[in-house]
């Protein structure tokens, strides 16, 4: 139970530490959610757990597919609130496109037979 209560805190004070940040300086706030913390905190977490470094590495494997996809939200809004769209109309309009990247990379990486 321990285990579960420090992962939820250190995410947590991730979270808040990078929004706190980001009122005073957006650069170093984005800097540090760009950090791979999260993806770095469950490979320790799995490996804690689990000691298979196979489970790892299909999960460090499958990030990097993923991450490609997962580009496409950082480009997009932008794009659209600087075009004049709402937050949360251009944040909707980008999760949304982002999904179907995720679908497609999907579909892509089984066409390839690329497992994750």
């Amino acid at each position: 139970m321990w285990q579960y209560t420090l992962k939820i805190a250190l995410t947590a004070a991730i979270v808040v530490a990078i929004s706190e940040i980001a009122k005073r300086n957006s650069f170093w706030a984005a800097a540090l959610a760009s950090l791979p913390l999260t993806s770095l905190l469950a490979l320790i977490w799995l490996y804690v757990e689990t000691g298979d470094t196979q489970k790892v590495t299909a999960l460090a494997q499958g990030i990097f597919w993923l991450v490609i996809p997962s580009l496409l939200l950082f480009v997009l809004l932008p794009l659209l609130l600087r075009a004049g769209w709402g937050f949360w109309s251009s944040l909707g309009t980008s999760s949304v496109a982002t999904a179907a990247a995720y679908f497609g990379m999907a579909w892509i990486l089984e066409r390839l037979h690329i497992n994750t």
